[in-house]
């Protein structure tokens, strides 16, 4: 086996990619330390999978031979991450606390700990590449097109980037797979996990009426008629089609919400031309490198898994950018980031702030 005299300090999520990624590193002759984040319980209204994934994280070590700690970021999760999402939903904004996440627990806290317990880089799971030119590092999508994480990434900069390690970058879902088998690793057969980073599925209406009030108001179609009632707009997202308040008929989509008064615009046209945007306001901006030069032309996702549009960027002031998409786009939500690449490689993002 090779050797390296890097420590690596994995986050090991108890689940499938970051148990490969942990042991790619092994291979590779890195001295590697898993690292289970428990950042959600059941003292915090989490979910009963806690155990398990402690329990399968704990496993994949013991198997690799390597040191196994549990670091508990509760609190800082909830003030970080939880505060954010829920001060975003009753702003009428939705959120993404998975880039939260990624910012303010992986690689802030996470990485600032290792690196005082003597990491030279920390690794996580995530479908994404990074490459250092000069001492200049830039971050790509994985080649895996179906899982490319990046977009999740898009706040890290250079100081992130140049103490990050993405083993699975480079390989595809089917791969990861296979090799998770070809090690026998305890992980390989177990099915991928879904929603809210650290949190798993959950009904987002439900989290949300734990913190915020229910405030019923008017479902009204976007030609004024009255169609029913809601809980309040705050639980809703533009573009959302299931489980819009007590009214008939439908399916509905949510083409707009009124937040002062309190008022859901809904269209049972998926097409409405309400749903579809050509422009909008991003801020909050952040740059994976340098800032690109503006005006300039490049693709922008305005939300995961959305496909890349070609857009035109102008500079507002030094917090905004003015995006015009060559083509309208379907539901651009005020909250979600807009990723901004050329290419494979991410350069940057925003927040949606307004759509024009």
């Amino acid at each position: 086996m090779p050797i390296n005299k890097q420590k690596i300090f994995v986050g090991l999520s108890g689940g499938v990619d970051s148990s490969v990624a942990a042991a790619l590193l092994v291979e590779k002759g890195y001295e590697v330390v898993g690292v289970f984040m428990q950042n959600w319980s059941a003292d915090f209204g989490g979910c009963c999978n806690l155990e398990r994934d402690v329990a399968d994280a704990r496993a994949v070590a013991t198997q690799l031979n390597i040191p196994f700690y549990v670091w508990n970021f509760e609190q800082e999760y909830r003030d970080k991450v939880l505060d954010y999402f829920y001060a975003e939903y009753a702003a009428g904004r939705t959120p993404n606390p998975d880039v939260m996440c990624n910012r303010e627990i992986k690689f802030k806290l996470f990485l600032e700990r290792a690196l005082k317990l003597g990491a030279d880089k920390i690794a996580t799971g995530h479908y994404a590449r990074i490459t250092e030119t000069g001492g200049e590092f830039k971050l790509l999508k994985g080649i895996d097109e179906g899982k490319d994480q990046s977009y999740f990434l898009c706040r890290l900069g250079q100081r992130e980037l140049s103490r990050a390690l993405f083993p699975l970058g480079g390989l595809t879902k089917k791969e990861v797979r296979h090799q998770a088998k070809e090690l026998n690793l305890p992980t390989a057969a177990k099915p991928d996990s879904q929603g809210l980073c650290f949190v798993g599925e959950v009904n987002i209406k439900e989290l949300l009426k734990e913190k915020l009030p229910i405030q019923p108001g008017k479902v009204v179609a976007t030609d004024g008629r009255l169609l029913g009632e809601h809980e309040g707009v705050v639980f809703y997202t533009i573009g959302q089609r299931k489980d819009i308040g007590n009214i008939a008929g439908g399916p509905y989509y949510v083409v707009a919400k009124n937040l002062a008064a309190n008022e859901l615009v809904v269209s049972a046209d998926p097409h409405d031309p309400g749903l579809w945007r050509q422009i909008c306001l991003i801020n909050d901006l952040s740059w994976v490198n340098k800032k690109i030069v503006l005006p300039g032309d490049c693709e922008v996702v305005i939300r995961y898994h959305h496909a890349p549009t070609k857009a035109r960027l102008e500079k507002i002031d030094e917090q905004t950018i003015k995006t015009t998409f060559a083509q309208p786009e379907r539901a651009i939500t005020p909250g979600q980031l807009a990723v901004i690449y050329a290419g494979d490689e991410l350069k940057g993002a925003g927040v949606i702030n307004q759509v024009l």
